[in-house]
């Protein structure tokens, strides 16, 4: 029984707090907070409606960390969930430094001046944390996230080794919408239109943007074109999968995305650098995330299935040579619409997000520091991914996927 402190009132969170109150036997006390409080509490009233559980609502300024802290003290939480924009990562993370409170989030660290994806930021922080005896648990979604905890349960039980490892990240919905992201588009896009990085040979290989695509077929979703990108979970495997010759992230986008990303780009609508307008700066990605359809709105038209996972190739844990292992999930944006009000997307990062705060609250996964989440036991995760709307399931390929 604990008390949990939420920021942060998007699609994500909705799904997150919505999870949590079904599984109140861990999360007895949910607290949800953001910049706008009226989001906050039609969270909390479709909580209150599909579930019967109370959640309190407040408003706050999650970079403004002596706010945070009051409000954190205020409340005496276990731990902070982190569902705000990455940016606000290292803000949240002081905040909980300070009022002496557990930390996790689900993407990590982002300046707001820089597309750069880095943990460095955030791993800075571990001997902090350790000596305060607090944790903090880093990429608690589904990629970053189940991508990671998938890959050390192949390592776990089917590979000695991981020689290759390709996360493919496949959304076969369709919003009906002209162009829309189906997760915070400023974050979207400023991943989308960042130069690609992959590991190889002990090393990130850059290479351009949307620069090497491939046609892939999914399973319950069909032949969808994927383009080779960077996400931080390559970071971390390749930290903590020493033996990684080849890493590489893979995302499907349709044409019509691609069309209207491409003449947004060329119009100098997704900058990062303010410019003058009427007299005040603006920044052009910030203007265009706010015209366009907000993800948490998607949810109710939006049909299909997502298909994640991670297909890795090494040595066979039993000895039998080398072995090639294709594990995923396959979630229904209708089913995930019925449960929670939200599209799959937000789904398979808000289901995590909950298990992952489950793990610490409970005491299975446990630990003094900053931690990704290939550092403890896959089993324990899995298994409540299992029981909590996202079933997965694994097969021996023929052989190894080149593309």
């Amino acid at each position: 029984m604990s008390t949990v402190l939420v920021i942060g009132a998007g699609g994500v969170s909705s799904v997150a707090v919505h999870k949590m109150a079904m599984n109140a036997d861990i999360f007895s006390d949910i607290h949800l907070a953001s910049r706008t409080k009226s989001k906050c509490d039609a969270i909390a009233a479709s909580v209150k409606d599909r579930t019967g559980q109370q959640v309190k609502t407040y408003e706050i300024d999650a970079e403004e960390v002596p706010a945070m802290i009051n409000l954190i003290r205020s409340l005496n939480p276990s731990l902070v969930v982190n569902l705000a924009l990455p940016y606000q990562d290292l803000p949240i993370m002081d905040a909980c430094l300070e009022a002496g409170v557990d930390y996790l989030d689900t993407a990590n660290y982002e300046p707001k001046d820089e597309a750069k994806f880095e943990y460095k930021w955030q791993w800075a922080y571990h001997d902090r944390f350790k000596e305060a005896g607090l944790m903090a648990l880093l990429g608690s979604g589904f990629d970053p996230g189940v991508t990671s905890v998938f890959s050390m349960w192949l390592k776990k039980h089917k590979l000695k080794t991981i020689r290759t490892l390709d996360i493919l990240d496949c959304n076969g919905g369709d919003h009906g919408q002209a162009f829309a992201t189906n997760f915070n588009p400023e974050i979207n896009i400023r991943e989308v239109t960042a130069p690609a990085r992959h590991w190889e040979n002990g090393e990130f290989v850059e290479t351009p943007a949307m620069s090497k695509k491939v046609a892939f077929d999914f399973e319950e979703v069909g032949q969808k074109n994927m383009y080779m990108m960077y996400h931080e979970e390559l970071e971390s495997l390749a930290k903590f999968l020493p033996e990684l010759e080849r890493g590489r992230f893979w995302m499907t986008f349709g044409d019509e995305y691609i069309k209207h990303l491409t003449v947004l780009q060329n119009v100098g609508m997704t900058g990062i650098e303010p410019i003058q307008f009427q007299g005040k700066d603006i920044i052009p990605l910030q203007f265009l995330a706010a015209v366009l359809p907000k993800p948490e709105t998607l949810g109710e038209t939006t049909k299909g299935k997502t298909n994640i996972g991670v297909i890795a190739t090494g040595e066979a844990l039993d000895g039998s040579g080398e072995k090639t292992f294709y594990i995923k999930n396959i979630c229904n944006h209708e089913d995930a619409y019925a449960e929670t009000g939200n599209q799959a997307v937000s789904y398979t990062t808000g289901v995590p997000a909950m298990i992952g705060s489950a793990m610490m609250l409970t005491g299975k996964w446990k630990g003094d520091g900053v931690f990704n989440m290939e550092e403890f036991d896959p089993d324990l995760f899995l298994e409540m991914l299992n029981e909590n709307g996202l079933p997965w399931k694994v097969e021996e390929l023929a052989g190894p996927v080149e593309f």
